[in-house]
């Protein structure tokens, strides 16, 4: 049997996760990084990505995170995030709003690009997760 360690996933509404897992791979600030069982000691910046988590049966799930911070020390990973959604979480609908939203905000020269690009790649991610094609007429409406 695969070594395990004890993954939470913390939001500021609500704990989503408190599992033993197999590994993790998180979108850090300079990449995407892996965690296993007996890990070094790491407190690292989130990106806006998904976190692929593997469990002991040998099943996977992706969690769609929105920046924040991870920590891991003594077998222990905790997951700070400012927001995070499981794939049957995500309101498909209102996310395909968000990303058609970001789109016109992005072309429209009096509003702030930075926000309007960061809430594109929130969309994106939590399209990517909830499965949803997407295609290039949607990214671009």
């Amino acid at each position: 049997m695969a070594r395990t360690f004890h993954l939470e996933i913390v939001t500021p509404d609500r704990a989503l996760l408190s599992e033993e897992v197999v590994s993790i791979i998180a979108p850090g600030v300079e990449g995407y990084l892996g965690v296993l069982a007996n890990h070094a000691p790491l407190v690292t910046e989130l990106n806006v990505g998904v976190l692929r988590i593997r469990y002991p049966d040998d099943t996977e799930e992706n969690v769609a995170v929105s920046g924040g911070f991870m920590e891991v020390a003594n077998n222990r990973v905790l997951v700070l995030a400012d927001a995070a959604e499981r794939p049957q979480d995500i309101d498909i609908q209102r996310a395909k709003e968000a990303l058609l939203r970001a789109r016109r905000r992005l072309q429209d020269p009096t509003m702030d690009r930075e926000r309007a690009r960061a809430a594109l790649e929130r969309a994106i991610n939590r399209l990517r997760v909830a499965g949803v094609e997407l295609t290039r007429g949607l990214e671009e409406d």
